[in-house]
Formats: structure tokens, C-alpha cells, sequence
């Protein structure tokens, strides 16, 4: 048995604030940690694979790959770069090598937006870099003049695959999610398989094809006021309990 709460790293983005670079997590995701998964989180700073970050893994529980204003580098999936578009190469070359070695690893894993989009990178998928260019396809972006709480809100049902994990932990065949991407899903990576869907076919949830434990992605915003959405309560408590599962193991 564990004799502590599980470490779950959450790998940051790097800015420019001022005249320096820093290292940052969202708040609303370090929250959703510690109130909705009951585990402790820990920054994992943009600098790249390696060692190190080998070393850091192998003393945490459970990963959660945020989401981020910036999108991956389009070279990743053989797209050509897009202009005006905010890229975060530093947090690229210390996600993308990552993911695949940490669910090899059997370390429980959730990817949020950014980090499912990551995820479906690492594993050899591709992405439309604005879907609502596409034609059939909706417009998933949100209004950023609105306020947060409604920029935030449900935005559209997803249909749960049944049968499928977000099925069991929902209980019910679809629920409402909010939107706030640009960028998704064109080729789902092999590795992957679908565990919810958008109206227009966009693919907004899967898991790691015989992970040996919790691999979620979702495209939507679960850690937005966590505790207040039936579904984001359950989420974060499967995750949580599969970290728990991992320490008690190590």
C-alpha cells in the first residue's frame, strides 16, 4: 500500500512572460488534480526527452497532458506550417517522445484537448489544422469575446462508443461537452480507437489500443469547473483511482 497520495505530472508549456521564459500549468487542471483524482500534481517543465525526464517518470503515478493556447508544429504530421498560428516546439519535444513510453510503461495517462491531439500524433495519426475550413465539418472553435463561463459551457452532444470506457464511466450513450479547438482528429492513429464522436463525425474521445491501464484522450475540457459536471467527477475519479492502483503497485 502507498504511503503517500499519487504524483500525477502534468508537462507545462513554455512562455514568454517579460524578458523570460517560464514553465506554466494552467490552475484549472492543477485543481482538477487534487479535487477531482485526490492525487498530488507536479509541474513537469518543457525540456525536452531524455534522461532526466525518464527519471522523473518512473517516480510519478499518472500523467495529465493539458491543453494550451498553442498548437503542435505541423511538421509532426506532415502538414506544411500554418501562419499566424502560436506553436510551443520545446513542449512538442518533451510530449511526443513521451507518450508512447509512458503507456508502455503501464503509468495511467489523461489527455485533455492539446494532449489529445498530442496523443494522436505520437502514435502516428494526423491532424486538420482548422477544422472549421473543412467542408461537412462544424465549427468547433469558441467565441472569445464571450465570457468564460460560456465560452466554457456545453457546446454539443458526443455520442460514447458502447461498450466503449467513457460509455461505462458515463452510464449513458451521450453527454454534452463544450468546444474550444481548432485543430482535430483527421487520421486516428492504429494504436488508438474511438470512444466518442461529435455530431459531424469529428472524433472527440479514444483510448490507447491494449494500454495495461487507464489511456484517455478527450478533446473537450473536463477539468473546466470539474466538480460541478456529473461526467468530469467521474472522469477525474477513474483516473485518480487507476493513479492510486499504480501507486499501490510500485
Amino acid at each position: 500500500m502507498s504511503k503517500h497520495k499519487p504524483l500525477i505530472g502534468l508537462p507545462a508549456d513554455r512562455k514568454l512572460l517579460g524578458n523570460h521564459y517560464f514553465h506554466c500549468v494552467g490552475e484549472k487542471y492543477l485543481n482538477a488534480i487534487v479535487e477531482g483524482a485526490d492525487c498530488v500534481p507536479v509541474v513537469i517543465p518543457a525540456l525536452g526527452s531524455g534522461e532526466r525526464l525518464d527519471a522523473l517518470i518512473s517516480q510519478l503515478d499518472g500523467i495529465l497532458l493539458p491543453g494550451s493556447p498553442s498548437n503542435i508544429e505541423p511538421h509532426h504530421y506532415g502538414e506544411p506550417v500554418e501562419p499566424g498560428t502560436l506553436h510551443d516546439p520545446h513542449r512538442d519535444a518533451t510530449t511526443l517522445p513521451l507518450i508512447p513510453k509512458i503507456v508502455a510503461q503501464g503509468v495511467p495517462l489523461l489527455a485533455i484537448c492539446r494532449g489529445f491531439q498530442e496523443m494522436n500524433v505520437a502514435y502516428g495519426g494526423s491532424l486538420w489544422p482548422k477544422l472549421h475550413e473543412v467542408p461537412g465539418l462544424n465549427d468547433h472553435r469558441e467565441n472569445e469575446s464571450d465570457p468564460l463561463n460560456v465560452q466554457y459551457g456545453p457546446s454539443h452532444p458526443v455520442a460514447l462508443v458502447p461498450g466503449g470506457m467513457l460509455h461505462s464511466i458515463a452510464g449513458t450513450d451521450t453527454i454534452q461537452v463544450n468546444s474550444l479547438h481548432w485543430q482535430g482528429v483527421r487520421q486516428l492513429a492504429p494504436a488508438l480507437v474511438v470512444e466518442a464522436k461529435s455530431p459531424d463525425g469529428v472524433v472527440e474521445a479514444f483510448t490507447v489500443r491494449d494500454a495495461r491501464t487507464f489511456a484517455v484522450g478527450v478533446q473537450w475540457h473536463p477539468e473546466w469547473q470539474a466538480m460541478k459536471n456529473p461526467f468530469s467527477v467521474a472522469l477525474f475519479a477513474a483516473f485518480g483511482k487507476a493513479a492510486y492502483e499504480h501507486a499501490a503497485r510500485n
